[in-house]
């Protein structure tokens, strides 16, 4: 309510107020309508916004539909303006720093910040909650005090009603200095991030991870690092535990293990050199591909094929092709199922067709598009998404046809 006058104050032609309900309290709706009467006052608009928390670590949860909320209803240029004060800073800080928070949980709340596109200032922060309250009080301002700030059952209130007095009775200045820790964090992080920046631009590339360039690194800059790219998008980075499950159970596993870590909402597989990073989507690609183990289909000039691999255009070519004689042909598709041997055009004798994916490093979770291009018993050639390779046999001519990938 003080930042609610201090900005009316300032900007009263500029200013807005919103009151997200999280509808945990059977007062809360009242408590937005006393929000709503000062701002009527002041005759600055006002939103009350009721919010659904969903189930699990109620802080969390409430926070994030908090946030939720704000996205949804801030506007083009308009900065979300926050009131948090010193004591939540320290709370903050000291809270992260019991669950184990690296430099950026120290780093706690910044006065400026930006999170899921929101411009955030947070002017209050260097501002005790005893100088708050003393000035709303002096103000005459309408407010509450929330009676959760008192149910120890939370962590954040628990540190307010029984830590705090502990702390502050040995250590006056406790709370200013632990909030000043949080600035130099925040020094540091920058550095840090500087640093991994660079490091993700020299290892990264299209979210791919080099594991030669990355074990160059030392352990603690490859820890730093996919601390980060695990956290893609996210508003919060990985457990230290999720990133040494990378480190085990994926970046040093067997050179030929298929080794995979989820990490919401990517999965972290590697293959060969690399760790690529894969949606959903990629990654379960033979879940949500439509597969028939074999199907009919002729072939005519310069028509475009939509297969499992990609989509084809069959084209003429200068060189060696396949005849036009299978356009009057009704040709067999089939599906790879494993232990086919295949002549390829330029080798020599008949080849697992296995040990050619393997070859061409065609990645495991993309080899059930593998298809195999028949006529009365003789293969033709191979679907991959690679493209077409075309196999020897009497169907093959100088300048034939063949199918060209034209997009995977």
């Amino acid at each position: 309510m003080l930042l609610l006058h201090l900005f009316y104050c300032l900007f009263p032609d500029r200013v807005r107020a919103i009151y997200v309900d999280h509808q945990l309290q059977s007062v809360s709706a009242q408590w937005g309508e006393q929000v709503r009467e000062y701002c009527t006052q002041l005759g600055v608009r006002c939103e009350c916004v009721p919010v659904h928390v969903q189930s699990g670590n109620l802080e969390a949860e409430a926070r994030n539909a908090r946030y939720d909320a704000f996205k949804q209803h801030i506007q083009v240029n308009e900065v979300l303006v926050l009131a948090h004060h010193e004591q939540d800073q320290a709370e903050t800080l000291l809270l992260n720093l019991l669950s184990g928070a690296g430099v950026s949980g120290l780093s706690a709340m910044k006065a400026i910040d930006c999170r899921d596109d929101l411009l955030i200032w947070r002017p209050f922060l260097r501002l005790s909650r005893e100088r708050i309250s003393q000035w709303t009080n002096t103000l005459n301002l309408p407010h509450v005090n929330d009676p959760t700030n008192l149910d120890t059952h939370y962590d954040r209130a628990w540190a307010r009603s029984e830590l705090w007095p502990i702390l502050s009775s040995r250590f006056p200045h406790m709370q200013a200095a632990v909030a000043r820790t949080a600035l130099l964090m925040q020094d540091a992080e920058e550095i840090l991030n500087d640093i991994v920046s660079n490091d993700l631009k020299l290892c990264v590339i299209a979210n791919k991870l080099d594991l030669k360039k990355y074990q160059n690194l030392s352990s603690a800059r490859q820890r730093q690092m996919l601390s980060v790219w695990l956290k893609a998008q996210g508003v919060y980075r990985p457990s230290y535990a999720l990133v040494e499950r990378l480190h085990q159970e994926v970046i040093y596993a067997r050179a030929d293990a298929q080794a995979a870590l989820f990490c919401k909402p990517f999965w972290y597989v590697r293959f060969g050199d690399y760790v690529y990073q894969l949606s959903q989507t990629q990654y379960l690609a033979k879940k949500y591909d439509q597969i028939e183990a074999s199907s009919l289909l002729k072939l005519k000039q310069n028509m475009s094929l939509d297969l499992l691999s990609g989509t084809f255009e069959v084209q003429r070519t200068q060189n060696i092709g396949l005849s036009s004689q299978i356009f009057e042909r009704e040709l067999l598709l089939n599906q790879r199922v494993g232990g086919e041997k295949v002549h390829l055009y330029g080798r020599v004798g008949h080849w697992p067709l296995k040990k050619a994916i393997q070859q061409a490093e065609i990645f495991p979770w993309l080899r059930h598009r593998v298809q195999i291009l028949q006529s009365e018993g003789v293969i033709l050639g191979v679907f991959t998404p690679h493209g077409f390779w075309l196999a020897d046999s009497k169907f093959c001519e100088p300048c034939g046809w063949l199918p060209v990938l034209v997009q995977q």
